[in-house]
């Protein structure tokens, strides 16, 4: 297991649809300054909008959604180089030139993206820091929104897929109280009238989630404005 996982690090070097910030080269800006305002330009060469997936994993979703949507760019971003490894392999066996991805700590995300750099952003079943000592990493908390805030577009949505109910209350609440502008919200999305083929694409843990019953929460909204 080991040796394979060492496989797969040296094989992310090899691979041109990834770039692996350090947290030095990320807090400093050595690497990512390269990047900052250009990556639909300099990775995509075009100037198509840019969907972000946070805590992507094996990037099941960045790859559906570049596959739905030629004409858009999508990044999914992780810290798990043995999963990066399986996105970006599928990616390039689908040749899909509008997939990328980030092996980097999304805590420092505000120095790899512009403003305005980013349409969408997706967070599909992201671990839900349920000890209160971790609430601030949890990807919905306001510090995480202010992050976000200052490269999503202005008109830029903010999806959230969860089975974890607490974390999927939490983030209403956040969004109640900070009064970001709440679009649709289910707590049994495949149970709802809201299905569309975006939706209806799994990643690896919701399709276990789903097959032992458990209910699977949706929610998008919208920053506010004056922020």
């Amino acid at each position: 297991m080991a040796k394979r996982k060492l496989e797969r690090f040296a094989a992310l070097e090899t691979f041109k649809n990834i770039v692996q910030f350090s947290v030095q080269d990320i807090t400093t800006q050595a690497q990512s300054l390269q990047y900052k305002n250009k990556w639909a330009e300099n990775i995509f060469h075009n100037n198509h909008p840019i969907i972000l997936e946070l805590g992507c994993g094996k990037g099941e979703y960045t790859i559906g959604l570049a596959e739905k949507y030629p004409e858009k760019n999508f990044i999914g971003i992780d810290m798990k180089g043995d999963r990066l490894w399986r996105g970006c392999t599928r990616a390039n066996e689908k040749k899909l030139t509008n997939a990328f991805f980030i092996r980097t700590p999304i805590e420092f995300i505000e120095n790899i993206f512009g403003e305005n750099e980013i349409a969408e952003i997706w967070i599909t079943f992201p671990d839900p820091q349920l000890n209160k000592s971790r609430i601030k990493k949890r990807l919905t908390s306001p510090p995480f929104l202010q992050k976000y805030y200052l490269f999503l577009a202005k008109d830029g949505i903010i999806h959230l897929k969860t089975d974890n109910i607490p974390f999927f209350d939490y983030t209403l609440n956040i969004i109640q109280q900070e009064k970001h502008k709440l679009l649709y919200y289910s707590y049994n999305l495949y149970q709802s009238n809201y299905m569309d083929d975006i939706l209806s694409i799994k990643t690896y843990y919701e399709e276990k989630f789903t097959k032992k019953g458990m209910n699977i929460c949706y929610v998008k909204f919208m920053l506010k404005e004056d922020w």
